[in-house]
């Protein structure tokens, strides 16, 4: 696998997720993924972020569009934000399951680093099937040899009062969660930038 900077010395991140990730409802610049783009102009010189990210997509909507974003963009590093539409639309998890193992082997068959995003779901939908989910990006990341962010919205959804940090429709992060989502990523995201 060759090193980042092999080209010219850039490392192109490709983020392929949904609204979280798309900055739904959010002021252009102020989602985590814009921030991570301002973060490592300051400190990663060369470092471009593509946020290939649409509101509503599911893993199967992302399986379906990553070969041509790995074509176009040959990232060094691919960043999978998805699962949480295919939660909230009752889609089987074995199929969640599956579009993210495949998009993890298109992303590694393209030599790419991998960074899974996990996630988790309000306790109404049931523990079992909750936990059940919130497994599989684990799973998913430990079968895979990947990286793993265990739980995106980390000190935004799991906080008194985290009412505050959402928008009117209790789904999608106010602008004033998103440094918070980054410092959740960065950890993970940034020894593979070395």
């Amino acid at each position: 696998m060759p090193s980042f900077g092999a080209v010219g010395g850039a490392t192109k991140i490709l983020v392929v997720g949904d609204s979280l990730s798309a900055e739904y409802g959010l002021a252009r610049g102020s989602g985590w993924v814009a921030l991570l783009d301002q973060r490592l102009t300051r400190e990663h010189h060369g470092t471009t972020v593509v946020n290939a990210s649409i509101s509503g997509d599911t893993t199967s909507g992302g399986l379906a569009r990553l070969p041509a974003l790995l074509r176009e963009h040959k990232p060094d590093l691919v960043v999978l934000e998805l699962g949480a539409n295919d939660a909230l639309r009752g889609l089987p998890l074995d199929a969640t399951r599956a579009n993210l193992v495949e998009m993890t082997r298109l992303a590694k068959a393209a030599r790419a680093k991998v960074v899974i995003l996990g996630m988790q779901l309000p306790p109404n939908y049931g523990r079992a099937y909750g936990d059940r989910f919130a497994g599989l990006f684990a799973d998913v990341a430990k079968s895979e040899g990947t990286s793993l962010v265990p739980f995106l919205l980390k000190g935004v959804a799991d906080v008194p009062q985290a009412e505050s940090l959402f928008q009117a429709d209790r789904i999608h992060p106010t602008a004033a969660a998103h440094p918070t989502i980054l410092a959740n990523v960065w950890p993970v995201l940034a020894p593979l930038l070395r």
